[in-house]
C-alpha cells in the first residue's frame, strides 16, 4: 500500500478498526456525498488522497468511504462472499468545504460532482451519515445472499424437513431473503417459505 492510500481515510470494508465515531477531528468537517462514474468508485478515492496529499490539504479532509457490504454467492456449489459496493456511482467525503476544495474535487478524475441543487453541494446530517454507517456494520454482521433465483424455475431444497424436495420458485423477498416455494406434498401443492441459503438451482 502506497502512502497515497492512507490519507486519513477509511473504507466500509472488514478490517480491525476501533470503535467508530462520528465525532469529526475538525469541527468545521462535514459530510458530503460525490457523484462519480459507477464501478470507479475505488479509482475516485485512490485519485481524492493522491490530489490531498499533492496540494498538502491533509488538515481540511477527514474520511473518505465507499459503503459496502458483504454479499454471499454460491458458485459451483461453493459459497463465496465479496464486497459489494451499495450505493454505485458515489463516494463519502468528510471535509471542510470552500471554494478551493469544491474546484479539486470537480477536477479529480471520474468526479461528475455534488449530490446537491445544482453547483451546491449538500452536506449529509449526521443522521443521515449514521445510517448509512449502520447499514454496513449490519451487513458485516449477517452477509447478504445474492439472488440468484427467479419466478417459476426449479429448485431443490437443500435443508430442513423438506431436503431434497423439489419445488418452484413463487415468490422472492428480497428484504427477508427468502422463497416461497410450491412444493408438491402428498399431491397437493403447498406453498413452503425458506431462506435463500436453504434452496439450490436444479441444473
Amino acid at each position: 500500500m502506497t502512502k497515497e492510500t492512507q490519507v486519513m481515510t477509511d473504507e466500509l470494508e472488514p478490517q480491525p478498526e476501533p470503535e467508530q465515531s462520528l465525532t469529526p477531528r475538525n469541527e468545521n468537517f462535514k459530510w458530503y456525498i460525490l457523484h462519480a462514474y459507477s464501478g470507479f468508485e475505488r479509482k475516485v478515492k485512490e485519485s481524492l488522497e493522491s490530489r490531498i496529499q499533492a496540494f498538502g490539504l491533509e488538515s481540511k479532509f477527514g474520511r473518505i468511504m465507499i459503503p459496502t457490504e458483504p454479499v454471499t454467492e454460491t458458485v459451483n456449489g461453493k459459497k463465496r462472499t465479496i464486497e459489494r459496493v451499495f450505493l454505485p456511482g458515489y463516494v463519502l467525503i468528510e471535509m471542510e468545504l470552500d471554494n478551493q476544495i469544491w474546484h479539486i474535487i470537480k477536477e479529480t478524475p471520474r468526479v461528475t460532482g455534488f449530490l446537491g441543487t445544482g453547483d451546491k453541494p449538500v452536506a449529509l446530517s449526521e443522521e443521515e451519515i449514521s445510517s448509512l454507517l449502520n447499514r454496513s456494520d449490519e451487513a458485516k454482521e449477517k452477509p447478504r445472499q445474492k439472488i440468484r433465483f427467479e419466478k417459476n424455475e426449479s429448485v431443490r431444497i437443500t435443508d430442513g424437513p423438506f431436503a431434497n424436495f423439489n419445488g418452484i420458485v413463487d415468490e422472492i423477498n428480497e428484504d427477508r431473503e427468502t422463497l416461497k416455494v410450491m412444493v408438491t406434498i402428498f399431491g397437493r401443492s403447498t406453498p413452503v417459505e425458506l431462506e435463500f441459503g436453504k434452496v439450490e438451482k436444479i441444473e
